[in-house]
């Protein structure tokens, strides 16, 4: 699943090539991806790109019309999606069903570019809308972690008094926005915490401690992405994980092997030398935890 630093690698390299742009055609050819009807998505052609940003995992293309209003693309690339640039669009007839492609963005320079979605489970969401907050998913959203105005303190008003597994906070976009089951992984490895750890449970120095690897993690992830067209962000972000996706490889911290923990639909990676004092975590959920 793109997460923060790859969304944010492909919001650097759309907003550098497209603003400025008109867009002459959206069109969609997987129709469960749209999530909204009003604005209808056709309002969007003849308009005028005006800028792209990040919202947690959503990216926000916002266009002009030509009389002055506001409109916003928001989509959510999901588990399986990616985004596809053109300098020169394909010029093939995309059908509804017959490709990975559900829909696809030209531009009035004969640039464009095309979400797909890999697999049989659909999950990417397309919203055309006139304020960002109209999509839930973004009114949901929790503060980024990389804003300024996130401290330790934030952190520490968000952990206390919440009895859940601290891997499930990193995750919850509710909470803290943009930080998946990568990424998370890679956090708590380098804060050599136990995913399973109550977030309740973290002391002041734990919290800052977790606070700092957070910021580690995803600024080093931000400047591997920097710059890089969104053909290898993919490899970037796998090039960049010390433990996740890494099962049976040797940690690069203390040699030991990574381990896995799996689940219905993904599953999590940690270092037992490095985050849970030697011990191996249960594989099921209902199973007894190491805390």
């Amino acid at each position: 699943m793109p997460e923060m630093p790859e969304v944010q690698g492909l919001v650097d390299h759309l907003d550098g090539r497209a603003p400025g742009l008109d867009v002459t055609t959206v069109a969609v050819t997987n129709i469960a991806a749209l999530k909204t009807y009003d604005p209808p998505v056709d309002v969007l052609h003849g308009t005028r790109i005006t800028g792209f940003a990040r919202r947690g995992k959503f990216i926000d293309m916002a266009v002009s019309t030509t009389e002055g209003d506001g409109l916003h693309l928001v989509f959510h690339l999901a588990k399986a999606g990616w985004l596809r640039w053109y300098e020169a669009l394909p010029t093939t007839v995309v059908r509804p069903g017959k490709s990975p492609i559900a829909l696809r963005v030209a531009l009035s320079d004969g640039s464009g570019f095309d979400l797909t979605e890999a697999g049989t489970k659909k999950s990417l969401a397309v919203s055309v809308v006139r304020d960002v907050a109209d999509v839930p998913g973004v009114a949901r959203l929790g503060p980024d972690p990389l804003d300024p105005a996130f401290t330790a303190e934030t952190l520490a008003g968000i952990v206390e008094g919440r009895r859940t597994q601290i891997k499930g906070v990193l995750r919850d976009q509710s909470l803290i926005a943009g930080i998946g089951n990568a990424y998370s992984d890679e956090i708590l490895h380098a804060a050599r915490m136990s995913p399973y750890a109550l977030a309740s449970s973290l002391d002041a120095d734990a919290v800052v401690h977790l606070y700092e690897a957070m910021q580690a993690t995803l600024t080093e992830a931000l400047e591997a992405a920097s710059g890089r067209p969104p053909t290898d962000l993919k490899d970037a972000k796998r090039r960049g994980m010390k433990v996740h996706a890494r099962r049976g490889q040797a940690c690069p911290v203390c040699g030991d092997e990574v381990r896995s923990v799996f689940f219905s639909d993904n599953s999590l990676e940690y270092c037992p030398t490095c985050q849970t004092g030697g011990r191996l975590l249960a594989d099921r959920r209902l199973s007894r935890l190491v805390k």
